[in-house]
């Protein structure tokens, strides 16, 4: 088969604009999780603001009773929708990696039939 230089620049050209495509993805990706996280931080200051400092704004006998009950209340916040964030994070996170770094760098699709491992085709092409 004859060398097309043509050819070849082509495929150049569209693998690169595939990279360049790839890294503004991978980076809004990131900036996905980087958003998630501030949020995060975020709630966590309007959440201890709202509840134990203001118990810690009352007078002394009754600051003691008041951060009691605020820091249940804080407590259940903080387990209900922080905790949830945390998890939705990591999945997030984790899914991120599967489906944007894994498919964009190790997968071809190459058009070749799927054929999963299978110890026993292994054991029997050993014994032939």
């Amino acid at each position: 088969e004859e060398f097309d230089f043509g050819e070849l620049a082509i495929h150049q050209v569209i693998e690169t604009i595939e990279y360049v495509l790839g890294t503004v993805s991978h980076t809004a990706s990131y900036l996905r999780l980087w958003a998630l996280s501030l949020a995060h931080q975020q709630l966590s200051v309007v959440f201890l603001s709202m509840t134990l400092l203001g118990g810690m704004t009352q007078p002394f006998p009754l600051n003691v009773i008041t951060c009691y009950f605020y820091f249940a209340l804080w407590f259940i916040i903080t387990l209900g929708i922080l905790l949830g964030m945390d998890v939705l994070e990591c999945f997030l996170h984790v899914l991120r990696l599967h489906w944007v770094e894994f498919q964009s760098k190790f997968y071809k699709a190459e058009g070749s039939a799927f054929e999963p491992f299978c110890h026993r085709a292994v054991l029997h092409q050993k014994e032939d």
